[in-house]
């Protein structure tokens, strides 16, 4: 299989990645030395799902059916969690409605009976408070960090405006994002205290400027960076595949569900970490396969 190289330099014992010019699945781990991940784990975005007709390329409805698809997947790999990376739901009239729609959707995630993590997405808390949406998908919190196999993981929630305040009841616009300095010191912390090689999950961009990208991205990167320990960080919210490499973290924007009509233009992943700390994005439908390479 031709592999297009993105990198093979080595950062502080990172694995470079390489786009993959087709989908291959399971097989990516073959390029790894012959060796086998220590952790899986599953991801979907943008998922967008609400009870109303399309609009552009948004299927809403069909959201229902392709987090099925996604969810049988993760139940026959049977990875250690799976995270769904913002914007579960979309837009109803009600705050009941939206409510409705969190939990319609959260229950077809929930068929999956592993670990399963929230991330916000700036839809999930458009007419719905933290507090209510949280609610309605049965999570605690907006931002933690936890541990699975020895590495650490962070999700974070950039569902603020650039002046502290906090996004629900319709009071932001979606290019007006940041993770406040609160929850920055937090981070600085949390990876601090981690001392293991980590992962991030958050919705918005942190690794371009521009109107998809959170305010403070260069304030985020640089914790990133001094912490020496995130391998990478995987996003949403841009609906688009993309992946870039700075200052040695891989920062890969993954693909939306909602985009598009019928299976074929479903997107999720399953993602490999091998002991040394290199990743594979194993890709389905739209989602880019990311193969490692040493």
């Amino acid at each position: 299989m031709a592999i297009e190289p993105v990198s093979r330099r080595r950062f502080l014992g990172r694995g470079a990645l390489v786009l993959a010019a087709a989908a291959f699945g399971k097989s990516v781990a073959k390029l790894a030395a012959g060796e086998t991940p220590v952790l899986q784990f599953g991801l979907i975005t943008d998922v967008h799902y609400a009870d109303r007709e399309h609009a552009g390329s948004r299927y809403y409805r069909e959201s229902l059916g392709k987090m099925r698809e996604a969810v049988g997947k993760f139940r026959a790999a049977q990875p250690a969690f799976v995270v769904q990376v913002g914007d579960l739901i979309d837009e109803a009239p009600t705050v009941a409605g939206e409510a409705g729609h969190a939990q319609i959707i959260n229950a077809e995630f929930g068929k999956f009976a592993g670990d399963r993590y929230h991330v916000l997405g700036n839809h999930d808390v458009w007419t719905l408070t933290k507090a209510q949406y949280l609610e309605a998908v049965g999570q605690k919190e907006a931002h933690y960090s936890f541990d699975k196999a020895g590495f650490h993981f962070v999700v974070l929630d950039a569902c603020y405006r650039r002046d502290g305040v906090a996004y629900g009841g319709k009071n932001n616009k979606w290019d007006d994002t940041d993770v406040p300095a609160a929850q920055r010191e937090w981070l600085a912390e949390d990876l601090h205290h981690a001392g293991k090689p980590t992962i991030v999950f958050i919705h918005q961009r942190t690794d371009i400027a521009g109107a998809h990208s959170i305010s403070s991205d260069a304030a985020v990167r640089q914790i990133f960076e001094q912490s020496g320990q995130v391998l990478a960080v995987f996003q949403g919210h841009h609906h688009v595949n993309d992946h870039k490499e700075i200052a040695g973290i891989h920062y890969v924007t993954l693909m939306a569900t909602v985009d598009g009509t019928g299976e074929v233009n479903n997107a999720y992943a399953l993602i490999d970490v091998f002991k040394d700390g290199t990743i594979a994005v194993n890709g389905f439908r739209k989602q880019k396969n990311y193969a490692v390479l040493h």
